[in-house]
């Protein structure tokens, strides 16, 4: 902006001449530059949306791509983690049909190591 006042008597910063050029006295030929820089002012603001808008969607693109391995990544790894679980509730169940004697003793002995555990 420049330090000059406004002479042209009017608030808007875009309808007055610039300095060094027109006559200052708002004639015709100031409204067609205030026409003319509100149409750049205005060309300049939808491009600058166009901008905003077009690396906002790529970003929504890129956050939903992520989004996608991520949740692929967690199902994968959910299901290996509930067939771990499932083998060894598998094997457990196996080990005592074939040592039903052992694991009936091991769980009094486990039982009786607690409960000497928690009564202190």
């Amino acid at each position: 902006m420049s330090d000059q006042p406004n002479i042209s008597g009017s608030n808007d910063p875009l309808s007055g001449s610039t300095p060094g050029t027109g006559s200052g006295t708002g004639g015709s030929s100031g409204g067609s530059q205030t026409a003319g820089a509100k149409a750049q002012a205005q060309k300049a603001a939808d491009e600058l949306k166009a901008a905003a808008q077009a690396k906002a969607d790529e970003l929504r693109g890129r956050a939903e791509e992520y989004y996608g391995e991520a949740r692929h990544r967690a199902e994968e790894y959910y299901g290996q983690a509930r067939e771990r679980a499932r083998t060894f509730q598998d094997d457990g169940e196996a080990y005592i049909r074939e040592n039903p004697v052992r694991a009936v003793l091991t769980a009094i002995g486990a039982g009786f190591v607690l409960g000497l555990l928690f009564r202190r």
